[in-house]
């Protein structure tokens, strides 16, 4: 008999269920188990990388770690990248620097400049390349700091006026300046004063300036030009210099040196203004200096020819001047103008028709000359208002015309100085003097003072007129007033009495009387007091009888 066995039941799970193979084809990709795998880590960097908060590089793999020999490489490592490009090293060694540009203001290019050449910046010029007005007078400027200045000049148009006065501006500065003043088109007024310039400076400095039509003031005073330098200044007033107004006062110029202007003048001159004082104009070639200007310009209204030492012959040269037709101030003061060089100056007031002002001061004249410029002033012709005659002694007929011109011309403006001839001065008045000498001894005590007015009223209240000049000085110094015989002497020079016996002297007690009065009128006597009535005595008493 066959004994059953047990066996247990298992329960399996299906894991594949194979499909059929009636097709070769692979399921489908939807079907794949490898995409059912789900990783749960994920790289660090590829999250990162995601967020974009890291990059990778570049995937080229680092020729560092590439073995020569292996088969995988396709192209050679030292071919892989591209070449360097140049940057910059062949021209940089072939051809030069590209220039630096700056701006018209020429700030930058002023400190540029400066640091090239280890100056020193000048606050002041810096600043005011801004402004219409640089001033740099007395600032010890040396000709290396004028080059930066004049580089940065050059192009600026703002700048209209400039001051070197008083500075070290020698002949390479003046170089730079002209330079300077060829492209320069906004400069009106250049004042270079006592900047030691010399001959061969202006010769640089007028060089370009005849290029130049903006400039109208040039002012070269107190630099030693010298008749030298004014041959370099005639050559470019042939040259055609444009400028209006010239100052050439305090450099040595003599007639020689304005004589080489006579020739250029023919071609061109256009100067309205000069300033020639403070120079040697009285040798000869001045007046052939004036008579060209009135030959050859129309335009010209002030000329200052004062401290010069011009004398009358020069007289013929001043009748032209004042033919010019514009011209309006003269200044002649200072000089040695008389007699022949007046009567020719009056002889052409009657032409200058715009003339305000003429300038005589300070010369040698007469009487005679002032009245003679007082008659040509009575003529309507003569349009001057303002006649400067200081220091120039006149008489009475002076005075006379001078009326008699004011009548004719109310607004006219004359001056002159002292009146001579029947006019006496007259001086302090001694007895004024004395007088006081007198009081101040007499109160001089301490103690014992004495008023010498009241003295005096007393002495006429006591109907005393006349005092012997021994017994006025006992008087007074038994008072206490330590006088002397001197003084006592002297009053009665000067207050005399009568005569007395023997010849001896007297004062006159009225007269000082009178004069104290007029000094001191505030000192009077106290009133008197009235006399007492004086009664009649008593009759004597009756004895032994009753009275009645």
């Amino acid at each position: 008999m066959e004994s059953e066995i047990n066996v247990p039941e298992e329960t399996v799970s299906i894991v594949f269920e194979a499909v059929s193979l009636e097709s070769s084809e692979d399921p489908p990709m939807e079907e794949w188990s490898s995409l059912e795998m789900v990783y749960e880590e994920k790289n660090p960097k590829r999250v990162l990388e995601e967020e974009g908060l890291y990059d990778p590089g570049t995937p080229e793999i680092c020729a560092k770690y590439i073995t020569q020999s292996s088969s995988s490489i396709r192209r050679h490592v030292y071919y892989l990248y591209p070449g360097i490009v140049d940057p910059g090293i062949l021209s940089a060694l072939l051809s030069p620097e590209d220039k630096p540009t700056y701006d018209d203001d020429g700030q930058d290019l002023y400190l540029a400049v400066c640091k090239e050449m280890n100056q020193c910046v000048v606050k002041c010029f810096h600043r005011g390349l801004l402004n219409k007005d640089i001033n740099l007078s007395y600032y010890g400027i040396n000709p290396n700091g004028v080059r930066p200045m004049a580089m940065a000049l050059k192009y600026n148009r703002i700048v209209q006026k400039i001051n070197f006065t008083d500075n070290f501006i020698y002949n390479d500065a003046c170089f730079h300046l002209g330079e300077m003043l060829a492209t320069n088109t906004q400069l009106s007024e250049l004042n270079l004063t006592g900047c030691r310039i010399g001959p061969l400076g202006v010769r640089y400095l007028l060089k370009n300036m005849i290029k130049n039509t903006t400039l109208k003031v040039l002012n070269l005073s107190r630099n030693e030009i010298g008749d030298d330098g004014m041959v370099h200044f005639a050559n470019a007033v042939f040259k055609g210099l444009n400028v209006k107004d010239v100052n050439l006062s305090h450099n040595n110029i003599s007639g020689h040196g304005v004589e080489s202007l006579v020739e250029p003048f023919q071609t061109y001159n256009k100067i309205t203004h000069w300033d020639l004082s403070w120079n040697n104009l009285y040798s000869p070639g001045t007046s052939a200096f004036l008579n060209a200007i009135s030959e050859t310009t129309q335009t010209l209204k002030c000329m200052n020819l004062s401290w010069n030492g011009l004398s009358p012959r020069v007289g013929w040269g001043l009748k032209r001047l004042l033919t010019v037709r514009d011209i309006r101030n003269v200044d002649l003061s200072h000089n040695l103008l008389q007699a022949e060089g007046i009567k020719d100056l009056c002889a052409s007031l009657s032409s200058a028709k715009k003339l305000v002002s003429l300038n005589l001061g300070y010369n040698p004249m007469t009487p005679a000359d002032a009245c003679l410029v007082l008659k040509k002033l009575k003529l309507k012709k003569v349009k001057v208002s303002n006649v400067n005659m200081d220091n120039v002694n006149v008489n009475r007929i002076f005075l006379l015309l001078l009326n008699e011109v004011k009548q004719i011309k109310p607004d006219i403006n004359l001056t002159f100085g002292h009146i001579v001839g029947t006019f006496k001065g007259v001086g302090p008045d001694y007895r004024q003097v004395l007088f006081k000498r007198l009081d101040y001894l007499c109160n001089k005590p301490k103690k014992k003072k004495v008023d010498i007015a009241l003295v005096l009223l007393q002495l006429q209240k006591d109907k005393i007129n006349a005092m012997v000049t021994k017994e006025f000085f006992n008087m007074l110094y038994r008072a206490g007033a330590p006088v002397d015989q001197d003084l006592i002497e002297e009053i009665s020079n000067k207050f005399p009495g009568p005569k007395a016996g023997k010849g001896d002297k007297t004062v006159n007690i009225n007269a000082l009387v009178e004069y104290s009065n007029r000094m001191f009128p505030e000192r009077t006597l106290p009133p008197t007091l009235p006399t007492a009535q004086v009664l009649p005595p008593l009759p004597p008493k009756q004895k032994g009888k009753a009275k009645k």
